[in-house]
């Protein structure tokens, strides 16, 4: 080979390969500075911000529609049935004292009273257990009730039995029974009680929520179509860009729907908390501390003196019950925010709770003079008409037509909610839909004027 070719091939060893042209990420760079490129990414970006947002409102609605749901059928429901365990538990105590009192001359009605309460109360137990929604409070008050139950109810039977012997040894077993519950029985049942109403409240805050991230989420891809229209019009001097305008209407009708209804809610929410759920607590409290009044009624005289435990309970139970307005199991503002239909029963359960007062001091002042007969005629007689009891007994039955009146407000105002809460829900995604559709139409009119 002669020394020319020799140094052709050396220098074609050592030129550089072709080039093989920008790599992908070069290739995308170069599209997306080109005017098709720019549109292009602008309406990935204006469809995945609606998208985005019709996605968030969806999720919140949809959260808020089931909290709803648990406000109407489950933590409501749960929490009155709770308050409800409690005010039984507590009855049958007093009626287990009325019918160890009046002994041979029981009514059957009183009897079957004190059973009913029992088997009520195990009933609703057994369903809140069925339906309790996981938590940890509720399942170890339920739990505790259920092992209790049984051991009071054999206290009472010995004390009836022991009792109907002639022996003085049966209102020592009565009284230890009451014991258990006061002490150990009721104090589970607050604890259920309130661990029903806390989920209540939750259920109540989450429903009624704001949705905050949704709205801000749905103003800014609002914002970010219109400017982008400014923009389009600036350099094409048109007015309109059809598919853009589509896609804002859209989105600013699912603004206006999830305002709309989440304005809804939150008021029928806002309503059946300050007409049904709030006057029925205070109303649960005050006939829980006049059940509780009744029971040491009737075990003072149970005790026939040995002890002025059950007078000192009377006492501060009455004067808790006639505390200021606004407080817990204070019969003031009773009637504050309470539906129309609740002020009647509950202005005549005020007259014979009075009635009761008046009577059960004047069985007090016999009791004191030594006419235990006398006291107890006067407290609670078999078909009695004008006794302390029959007294208490008429002011319960106004507070419980009361408390139907407030749980039927309840049920007036939420009921519904919930779907109101699910229309907001497939109206923000079926919207967002079509608004990133239309968007996605308005920003390829606009590439087509390139090809």
């Amino acid at each position: 080979m002669t020394a020319p070719a020799v140094a052709q091939a050396r220098a074609g060893a050592l030129a550089p390969p072709p080039a093989h042209g920008p790599g992908p990420a070069a290739r995308l760079r170069q599209a997306a500075a080109t005017p098709p490129g720019r549109l292009r990414a602008a309406g990935a970006v204006l469809a995945a911000l609606v998208l985005l947002f019709g996605t968030v409102a969806v999720w919140q609605s949809a959260l808020r529609s089931r909290a709803a749901g648990q406000v109407v059928s489950a933590s409501g429901p749960l929490s009155q049935d709770a308050a409800e365990i409690y005010r039984r538990l507590a009855d049958a105590d007093a009626t287990a004292a009325a019918g160890f009192l009046l002994a041979g001359d029981e009514p059957a009605e009183v009897r079957a009273r004190y059973q009913d309460d029992l088997a009520t109360a195990a009933r609703l137990i057994a369903e809140a257990a069925g339906r309790s929604g996981g938590s940890t409070e509720s399942r170890s008050a339920l739990a505790e009730l259920n092992r209790q139950l049984p051991r009071y109810a054999g206290l009472v039977e010995t004390a009836r039995a022991v009792d109907r012997q002639g022996l003085p040894l049966g209102g020592a077993y009565l009284r230890y029974a009451s014991d258990l519950m006061q002490g150990t029985v009721l104090p589970q049942a607050q604890r259920l009680a309130d661990a029903e109403s806390a989920g209540l409240d939750a259920d109540h805050r989450t429903a009624g929520a704001v949705p905050w991230a949704a709205l801000a989420l749905g103003v800014l891809a609002l914002a970010a179509l219109a400017r982008y229209q400014v923009l389009l019009f600036r350099r094409t001097n048109r007015v309109f860009n059809l598919g853009l305008l589509g896609g804002s209407l859209a989105v600013l009708a699912a603004l206006g729907w999830l305002l709309a209804g989440t304005a809804t809610a939150s008021g029928d929410l806002s309503d059946g908390r300050l007409h049904g759920t709030q006057p029925l607590r205070r109303l649960d409290a005050v006939r829980i501390e006049a059940l509780q009044a009744h029971t040491a009624e009737n075990l003072d005289l149970v005790a026939r003196g040995s002890t002025d435990k059950y007078t000192k309970q009377w006492d501060a139970l009455v004067a808790a019950l006639a505390g200021p307005a606004g407080a817990t199991g204070s019969l003031g503002g009773l009637s504050a925010d309470s539906p129309a239909g609740a002020n009647g029963p509950l202005a005549d359960a005020r007259q014979q709770y009075q009635q009761w007062q008046d009577r059960h001091q004047d069985a007090a002042a016999k009791n004191a003079a030594g006419d235990y007969e006398a006291a107890l005629q006067r407290t609670l007689t078999a078909g009695g008409a004008d006794t302390a009891d029959a007294a208490f007994r008429s002011a319960d039955e106004k507070w419980a037509a009361a408390a139907k009146a407030e749980q039927d407000a309840f049920a007036r105002a939420t009921g519904g909610v919930d779907g109101v809460l699910a229309g907001q829900a497939v109206a923000a995604g079926v919207l967002s839909v079509l608004g990133a559709a239309a968007a996605l139409r308005g920003i390829g009119r606009r590439l087509a004027e390139y090809r």
